[in-house]
Formats: C-alpha cells, sequence, structure tokens
C-alpha cells in the first residue's frame, strides 16, 4: 500500500529538524577548535604562519578522506543503514582529542591531536551529511540546509560566546565543556535515529568496490562543468570561512586590543545575523532562486568585507559586522543545497564527498593564506600587528568566487 503523502512530509519535517543534531555538537567542536586552539597556540608559537598551518590541517585530511568515506558509506550495508556506523565509530576519539586539546602543550602535541580530532570529524561528518539527501527530498532541500544553518548559527553563537567566558576562567574549560556535549548530543541522535521505527535506512541496490565507486564519481564530475565550478567556488567561500573563524579572535584580541571575554561577546553578538542569514537565505533561494541570491549576497559580502583592511574605526566596523556576519549564514546555509539535486541515486555518500574535498581545499588556504598575509603585512598593518591583513583574505576570496558563480549559472542554462 502506498504511504500517505501527508504522513510521509510530517516524517519528512521530523527528519529535518532532527537531523540538525549532529550539525549542532560537529559545529560547536569544530568553532571552538578553530578559534580557541590560536588562542592557546600563543604559548608555543608567536608565528601566524605556524597557526595557519595548525588549523590548515583540516584542509589537507579533507583532500581524500571525506571522498573514500562518504564514498564507502554507499556501499556499507550493516542492520543500521551505510551512515550511522560511521558516526557511532569516530564520535569517542572526536570528543577525547577535543578534551585533550585544552591542555595541549607544545606544537607537536597540539598538531597530533588536531590531527586526530579532524580524521574523526570527517569520519562522522560525511556519512552524516549523506542522511540528508537520503531523507530528505530535493523539493526541501534549501528549508533543510536553512534549518541545518540554523543549528550550526545556534552552535556557534554558543561556542563563541560561552567558549570565550569559559576561556577567561581556565583556558582548557572549553574544549572538555564542548567535547562532553558534542559526545552527548551525538549519541542521542544516534540512540533515536536506532530506535525510530520505519525509519527509511540507505541501502546500496548494487554495491561496488570502492575504487570503481571513486572512479565512477571522478568521471561524473569531468563530464559536469557546473561541479567543477562548484568545486572551485566552493573552495574560495569555505578559504573566507576558514581564515575568519580561525584569525577573528586575533584581529580583535590582538589587533584591537580587546580581551578575550569581551571579544567573544562582541563576536557573539555578530552571531546572531549569522542565524538571520541562514533563515532569510533560505527563504529567498526557495522564491528567486538560489544562484540570484547567492550573486547578490556574494558581491555585497566581499566587499563589506574589506572595509575592515581599511580602517578600524569604531563605527564603520559595527556597521559592516552585521552585514558580513548574515553574508556568512547566506555561505554557510547555500552551497550545499545547491549541489543536492545534482547527485545521482546512489552517490549521495561520494559526492558529499567531493563537496568536503572542496571545503578542504578552501579551509587549507584560507588560513594558510591569511597566516602568510599577517607575517608580510606586519608593517603596512602595524597598527593591529598585521592582523588587519586577514580581511583581504576573506573579501578577496569571496569576490573571486563570482567568476566561477557564472560559469554555474552558464552550465546551469546549458542543461535546461
Amino acid at each position: 500500500m502506498a504511504a500517505d503523502p501527508r504522513t510521509s512530509q510530517v516524517h519528512e519535517r521530523r527528519a529535518i529538524w532532527l537531523l540538525g543534531l549532529p550539525t549542532f555538537g560537529l559545529a560547536l567542536s569544530i568553532t571552538v577548535v578553530t578559534t580557541y586552539l590560536p588562542l592557546i597556540a600563543q604559548e608555543f608559537t608567536d608565528s601566524s604562519i605556524v597557526v595557519g598551518v595548525l588549523i590548515g590541517s583540516e584542509g589537507l585530511l579533507a583532500l581524500a578522506l571525506p571522498l573514500v568515506v562518504g564514498t564507502w558509506s554507499d556501499q556499507l550495508k550493516s542492520p543500521i543503514g551505510g551512515r550511522l556506523p560511521f558516526l557511532l565509530v569516530a564520535t569517542p576519539p572526536l570528543a577525547i582529542s577535543l578534551a585533550l586539546l585544552g591542555f595541549a602543550g607544545s606544537l607537536v602535541i597540539a598538531l597530533g591531536l588536531v590531527w586526530l580530532f579532524f580524521a574523526a570529524y570527517f569520519v562522522a561528518y560525511e556519512p552524516y551529511r549523506a542522511l540528508y539527501p537520503d531523507l530528505v527530498s530535493d523539493a526541501n532541500a534549501g528549508k533543510s540546509q536553512s534549518v541545518q544553518a540554523i543549528w550550526r548559527g545556534a552552535a556557534t553563537g554558543l561556542a563563541l560566546v560561552a567558549g570565550g567566558l569559559l576561556f577567561d576562567l581556565e583556558p582548557w574549560i572549553p574544549f572538555v565543556v564542548s567535547a562532553v556535549v558534542t559526545a552527548a548530543v551525538m549519541f542521542v541522535f544516534l540512540h533515536i535515529m536506532v530506535r525510530a521505527p520505519g525509519r527509511r535506512w540507505h541501502e546500496p541496490e548494487h554495491p561496488k568496490p570502492l575504487g570503481a565507486a571513486v572512479r565512477e564519481l571522478r568521471s561524473l564530475v569531468e563530464g559536469r562543468p557546473g561541479l567543477q565550478a562548484y568545486l572551485a567556488a566552493n573552495a574560495l567561500w569555505e578559504a573566507s570561512l576558514g581564515a575568519l573563524k580561525t584569525f577573528v579572535l586575533l584581529y580583535v584580541t590582538v589587533g584591537l586590543g580587546i580581551d578575550v571575554a569581551d571579544a567573544a561577546l562582541i563576536v557573539g553578538a555578530a552571531a546572531t545575523f549569522v542565524l538571520g542569514g541562514a533563515v532569510v537565505s533560505g527563504i529567498l533561494a526557495d522564491r528567486y532562486g538560489q544562484l540570484p541570491v547567492l550573486r547578490v549576497t556574494l558581491i555585497v559580502y566581499g566587499f563589506g568585507l574589506l572595509i575592515p583592511a581599511v580602517t578600524t574605526a569604531t563605527l564603520p566596523l559595527a556597521l559592516i559586522a552585521p552585514l558580513a556576519a548574515f553574508g556568512g549564514g547566506t555561505l554557510m546555509t547555500l552551497p550545499y543545497a545547491l549541489l543536492m539535486p545534482h547527485m545521482p541515486a546512489g552517490s549521495h555518500g561520494a559526492l558529499t564527498g567531493f563537496y568536503s574535498l572542496s571545503r578542504g581545499i578552501g579551509t587549507m588556504l584560507g588560513p594558510l593564506l591569511t597566516g602568510l598575509a599577517v607575517q608580510l603585512l606586519r608593517g603596512p598593518f602595524d597598527g593591529t600587528e598585521g592582523y588587519q591583513a586577514m580581511w583581504l583574505v576573506c573579501g578577496g576570496t569571496v569576490l573571486a568566487s563570482l567568476f566561477f558563480v557564472r560559469r554555474m549559472s552558464a552550465a546551469l542554462r546549458a542543461a535546461t
């Protein structure tokens, strides 16, 4: 007997909100690492390049691991589907390495722990992200990503505000607290998913060897100019976000001379506009289309990010902060929604790995380029000890992505 469409819609709406739980935990953990580890790293290095390498190591792992894990989750068969076993295995090392990062006393220890953290993060993240096209229809892709961005924005704001206040008490506290919260959220999600009656698990109809699946994905991307343009554009967006997350607190605390607790409140207040951008951009994308909304946002957002590069005056920074945060919320919402309709059945995990490959390129280059810019431009930007240079990278990468967005639009027109 065919399923009642209304019942299916209710189940899908519930799934959309339930799928946000891991986003909350993972966003909380990675925000704590990328935001507060650079502050801890100041105890054993004064080089912005070393900080960029430390955080940019996320991107090195993302160049291969997500694609392998995502494709593997397409092929895996188990009583709880192909995705959830990866979350179950990855959560303990993720939480343990996160907690121990708060006590890292040397560069070698910090680098080892951060590699373990990011490896566990990608093992969990890729199969989890592939649950979206598994359980959510293309018609609700934009809505699902808006809801996910709400969860991510809430976690990011919590990490920035509460994390800063806790860091001011003892540097290790935000790492331990976020590890406990992340582990709890992940296991609650797994418990609900495993026990949910009638849960539609992803199972491969014709399982393929891992190598064959990867080759199939490569041929799929080679034949689609739109996906190639997406790879470059998303890498540039992630480079901007990665640079911002890694160096914004250093810019505020070291560059502007504001203490960590006050800086966390300032950045956390801006994060509320990230949440607004996530909600509104999804609504606008459903009405006007994802690419048109994204194109306008990129222009305003990109030029807005360049303003702090030319002034440290309070009024311009206060005016641009909400706009920049709103644009950041849009970039956290729409990119994956753009990709979801292009995912063939049976390749959700592989193309999610492709998405994270593009993210990895960006998250590697963003902190590295910013670290170099800060080091090289300390002379011209001596008033902020060079950290003002970060905005050149943040804004420049966003504006550069417009070239690839035009190519995506052209590919879409050619396909239709």
